[in-house]
């Protein structure tokens, strides 16, 4: 009887150990998230490529800004013409070496990306929406809008997928390009 006692005992002791050590952990994420997190590059906000990529990249403000962009002209939520400006997609996964163009095909038929904002939303899309060889639509990671830098919380980052009737794919406070694949 105090041999099972003592087992109880000592199970209950290990289950309120580990409590307390995940009780510890979600403290410090909630209290220091930047840290629980991979460390930017110099230069403000970053956007990361990562998963099934040749060539993860962290790329701040201005290794966007020294990349080629692209203006795209659409209708805001209001009804209004505004000019995004911004780097298309592809150029930027054809950076982290994902299979595009002839490379697309077979298994690669499957990968997807998956766009995460700084708040944790996120929308999916198939690989070959990104590709200009699959689609004349041109999907940006637009850092400007009339010309002026993107204000919170549209920005610094955000996705603009023209010809959407929806904007639920319009991620904003992009951080993360992630790259996976479908079973």
């Amino acid at each position: 009887m105090f041999r099972r006692r003592a087992d109880r005992l000592r199970a209950m002791t290990v289950s309120r150990g580990s409590a307390v050590l995940i009780l510890a952990a979600v403290v410090l994420f909630l209290a220091f998230p930047a840290r629980c997190q991979s460390a930017p590059t110099s230069g403000g906000a970053t956007v990361r490529i990562t998963g099934k990529v040749d060539k993860p990249l962290v790329m701040n403000e201005a290794d966007l800004q020294a990349l080629p962009h692209t203006s795209l002209v659409v209708t805001d939520e209001k009804g209004h013409h505004v000019t995004y400006g911004g780097v298309p997609v592809a150029d930027l996964l054809r950076q982290a070496k994902v299979p595009l163009g002839k490379q697309l095909r077979g298994p690669q038929m499957r990968l997807y990306v998956i766009v995460e904002a700084a708040d944790g939303y996120q929308a999916v899309f198939a690989l070959p929406e990104f590709d200009p060889g699959f689609t004349d639509r041109v999907i940006i990671l637009a850092d400007r809008r009339d010309g002026k830098p993107l204000p919170p919380p549209e920005g610094p980052f955000r996705l603009v997928v023209a010809g959407e009737k929806r904007r639920a794919r319009w991620v904003r406070e992009v951080t993360t390009l992630g790259v996976e694949q479908a079973p």
